[in-house]
């Protein structure tokens, strides 16, 4: 998936690929990167999909049970995000939560990408 914003203090125009998983009517990116800092809760942006664009809102998920939860959807579906995501796990196979909640701490979450009706069925 590719998505267009603006930087938030520059205004320039970006373009950057993310990977995501989906889950019924959303899309799901591990969010650790430095592009997430320009996107704002509900503000929509462009995404481009299978050769398509498309009005998306993100949604940026920082609760650390969420977090984990989402993540183990996304592995589940995609084994590859566990490489990505360096956050470890505990002997129980759950993250371990020290490590989760500094990794939240310092700007990690998962972005929930709600693509805007109208354009929904498009996208699945």
């Amino acid at each position: 998936m590719l998505i267009s914003y603006k930087g938030h203090k520059t205004g320039r125009a970006y373009r950057q690929p993310v990977s995501f998983v989906r889950d019924k009517d959303v899309l799901l990116t591990p969010g650790g990167g430095k592009w997430k800092l320009n996107l704002a809760n509900g503000e929509p942006i462009r995404i481009r999909l299978s050769g398509r664009d498309f009005a998306a809102r993100p949604e940026l998920v920082r609760d650390p049970n969420q977090v984990e939860q989402l993540l183990a959807l996304m592995a589940a579906k995609n084994p590859s995000v566990r490489r990505f995501v360096a956050i470890p796990s505990n002997s129980e196979g759950h993250l371990d939560r020290a490590s989760l909640n500094a990794a939240i701490e310092h700007g990690f979450c998962i972005v929930r990408w709600h693509v805007i009706d109208g354009h929904r069925n498009d996208v699945e």
